[in-house]
This record gives structure tokens, sequence and C-alpha cells, in this order.
């Protein structure tokens, strides 16, 4: 089956876990060529995530990829996954994938990263995910089949924190630009909600706090007013 089959109205290419594991991730690393052309070979660490969807076959929230393995120190190394404007970093422990036919049965591990703009340690987080599918540890493995499955994706976002951004961004549109409006686009995904929220607030407050100043007026009629003890509403009250 060829990739323009693929393009069905309607269809969506959104295996489980077990299917990346059993059929796809297993296939390739047997040398089993696969009817299906849907998976690109892309070395992801040369790229950074942003340009990824442009590199997969399918996909228009979540992009596949089949990776070879970049170790730094020989065959039994650390995996390299620094690319070219950050790094990916785990986070939390590696998943058990499991047979459903036979639960007690571990078929994969699935490993989550998220990427951070510039260098380790420090870096600024951002919502790009990624979900590393591979092959249980002591699996034994053909020569130069080092290979994992990844899925790359972005976070989902609140609506009420795309509000408050809108609102910023707004806001801040307003202002004279400051030097330091040059630090590049990437921006902690925690420090900018937080930040969205304090400057969502301060601007509510700036707003309640404005005092609006009408213009005096000077003309005879004011004066005979003023004169007369009366106010500027008597006007609609006279006859």
């Amino acid at each position: 089956m060829s990739l323009p089959e693929l393009e069905l109205p309607g269809f969506r290419f959104h295996p489980t876990a077990e299917e990346l594991i059993n059929f796809y991730l297993k296939s390739i690393i047997k040398g089993n060529k696969l009817d299906s052309n849907v998976i690109a070979f892309v070395n992801i660490y040369l790229h950074d995530p942003w340009e990824l969807p442009g590199l997969a076959r399918i996909g228009e929230r979540e992009w596949y990829f089949f990776v070879p393995i970049n170790r730094k120190h020989g065959p039994k190394g650390k995996p390299n996954r620094t690319t070219r404007n950050g790094f990916w970093k785990a986070t939390g422990s590696d998943c058990q994938i499991r047979s459903t036919l036979d639960p007690r049965k571990v078929i994969g591990l699935k490993k989550t990263l998220v990427f951070y703009g510039g260098r380790a340690p420090k870096g600024c987080r951002t919502d790009w995910v990624m979900n590393e599918y591979r092959l249980p540890d002591g699996h034994p493995l053909p020569k130069d089949h080092d290979i994992v499955l990844c899925k790359v994706y972005r976070k989902a976002t609140s609506f009420k924190v795309l509000e408050q951004r809108a609102i910023v961004e707004e806001h801040a549109a307003k202002r004279p630009p400051t030097s330091h409006d040059n630090l590049g686009p990437l921006v902690p995904q925690e420090d900018l909600e937080s930040s969205a929220s304090h400057n969502f607030r301060s601007f509510q407050e700036e707003n309640h706090n404005t005092t609006i100043k009408l213009p005096q007026l000077s003309s005879p009629l004011w004066t005979e007013l003023q004169s007369t003890g009366q106010d500027l509403w008597s006007l609609f009250s006279l006859s």
C-alpha cells in the first residue's frame, strides 16, 4: 500500500502503542519490508522539533519516525539527543508496554521526552513532546539495527491560557520596544503561562484604576451656570 492510496477523506493514522511496537518497530528491526510506507526514517536530532512535521510522511497533530540511535560513547553509551538549538530531556520513568493478549508479557518500553531550547543543564522548556518506543532491554538486536520509533507532538494548551496570551500580546504590542524583545523565540512554557496570568491581572488593575479626565468648559454659558449655582444637567430641564 503506497502513501497516495492512504490519502482518503477521514483517514487518520493513530496506532496504539502495542501496534507501533509489534507491527512497525519489530518489522523494521527484523528487516521485514512493510506494505505501508507511512513512517519515514529520519535522524530527528539533526532537526529542531518545529521542522519535523514537514519531514513526516503523514500526520496532522502527531508525527511518527523511525530513528537510528546516536550514542555518545560507543554501542553501549547514552543516546545523544542534542539538536542545533536545544535538547530533548527525559521526564519520569520508562513506561512498560504490555501485550493485550498476555498482560504479563512486556513487549516494549515508552520513554517520554520534552524539548528544551538552549543547552543543558539550563534551557527553556517548550510544549514539544516526544514518545520514544523501543524493544525491552536485553532483547537481541541485529547488527546496525539500533532503532527506535518516535512520536512527536505539541502539548495541548488550555483555552484560558491562549486567551490570556492574546491579551498580553495585544497589550505588549502597544508599548514601545525594548532591548528585552530580542531574546529569541524560545520561552519556557511554565514561565509563559505564569507571565501571561500575571500580566493579565496587571492589565486589569491598570484599566480599573484609570481615571478619565474631562476637558474644562470655559464658555459664557458655563460661566453663567456656575455663577447661579446651577450644574450642567439643569440645561436638560430648561423649557
